[in-house]
């Protein structure tokens, strides 16, 4: 299969050479090539340019994009896609004044899910959130990483690494699955949380490696969950079995987690809806990518992440849905862009290469995804007909995307 499209307004995110990351004073610059073509082979960017050079090509499909912009397909670096049901009741009681912490004390919360979770069969997990996932894709979502977290138990952690193996098997998009080992305390182990970091570093951990499905381990290291020592002894278990942390950090309160992350060459460490100078000294120097949730702050009414902090500190930045039905039930990423620009302060510029290569680095794939550069995937969103991409975070509660291309097929 072979596609060409034509009279592209413009093609963004374009590279002659490879690019993986992109930070500070750089993510103010989007590459633009105006009145362009972009021809592709399979499920590779094989070609692009001005149209006054399109010529030689012999397509399968040739697309007029007269008027649309074209770009990466979103890369969604944080997402709980597999969940069974949803929380609205929790929705009625934050309105009524409750907050996150309080309606996880009564029992709530992640608890919830993952009671619910136990007692759905796979095939109903799997049909739920390929449901999700085919929604999100046509909304330009082209790649997603994939957490575990709401079992609470070996056999169904086990149960939700099986659903993402076939989701990443079934669907076009890329998929990147973590094991989410250290989500929530159960109410059985409440009054005994070391016995139940044993059973994640002695049990789930060693058979979640066994099955060789997720090559990411994530802790949602917070006040009430699981502190600076349960999280090191998770990451110790979790290097011994070479899964490199993508973790939870700085939701509520700061525990040192971000230099915690660091110190295990954590690929991410995402929330940091609060941040300190040492934090950004952490990730100074480090491989890791800081990850904004504007969804989730949006959701909670919490903080922002000091993005701007981050970004003029000469550092990179992502930004993720966190999809879940908690604390961000959406995976719109044309909402978390906009959001971005609104509330993080991010240029428009910044906010998609947040949400493409940025977000694809967070994901371990920024090496074929997030720009358009040859012999990268054909991972494509075309909008509607636009005057200018910046048109895209600022019609906020507007689907821009027209149509995607996913691998080199139309979705």
């Amino acid at each position: 299969m072979s596609i060409l499209i034509t009279n592209i307004k413009q093609l963004l995110q374009v590279h002659d050479s490879n690019v993986t990351i992109v930070k500070g004073e750089a993510m103010k610059t989007l590459p633009v090539l105006e009145n362009a073509y972009l021809y592709i082979e399979h499920d590779t960017i094989i070609e692009f340019g001005k149209m006054e050079d399109c010529d030689g090509l012999y397509p399968e499909t040739t697309i007029d994009a007269t008027g649309k912009i074209v770009l990466p397909s979103w890369c969604d670096s944080h997402s709980h896609l597999v969940y069974a049901g949803n929380r609205t009741s929790e929705f009625v009681d934050r309105i009524n004044g409750l907050s996150y912490a309080e309606i996880a004390n009564r029992g709530g919360g992640i608890l919830n899910s993952a009671k619910l979770l136990q007692k759905t069969s796979e095939e109903d997990l799997y049909k739920q959130a390929m449901e999700r996932l085919e929604d999100l894709i046509k909304m330009g979502t082209g790649a997603i990483e994939v957490k575990t977290g709401y079992g609470l138990t070996v056999d169904a952690e086990l149960k939700m690494l099986r659903v993402i193996k076939r989701i990443k098997q079934d669907s076009l998009a890329k998929i990147t699955p973590t094991l989410l080992a250290a989500h929530a305390i159960p109410e059985a182990y409440r009054k005994n949380k070391s016995d139940y970091i044993k059973l994640i570093t002695e049990e789930l951990i060693p058979e979640a490696a066994k099955l060789n499905i997720a090559h990411y381990l994530d802790v949602f290291c917070e006040d009430g969950y699981f502190s600076i020592e349960d999280t090191e002894a998770i990451l110790k278990a979790g290097k011994e079995h070479n899964l490199r942390p993508k973790i939870h950090v700085n939701q509520f309160n700061i525990l040192g987690g971000v230099a915690l992350g660091v110190k295990y060459n954590a690929l991410s460490v995402d929330h940091l809806e609060e941040l300190n100078d040492d934090d950004i000294a952490a990730i100074k120097g480090s491989k890791t990518m800081p990850v904004a949730l504007p969804g989730c702050s949006y959701f909670l009414s919490i903080p922002y992440t000091p993005a701007r902090q981050l970004i003029d500190a000469g550092l990179p930045l992502a930004i993720a849905t966190d999809y879940n039905p908690g604390s961000a039930p959406s995976g719109n990423m044309n909402f978390i862009v906009s959001a971005a620009c609104v509330k993080l302060k991010l240029t428009p510029e910044e906010a998609i290469n947040a949400a493409t290569i940025n977000g694809a680095y967070a994901m371990g794939i920024s090496n074929m995804y997030g720009s358009i550069t040859r012999g990268k995937k054909a991972n494509l969103i075309i909008t509607k007909p636009l005057n200018d991409y910046t048109e895209i975070p600022y019609a906020f509660a507007h689907n821009p995307v027209e149509s995607v291309i996913i691998n080199g097929e139309f979705r």
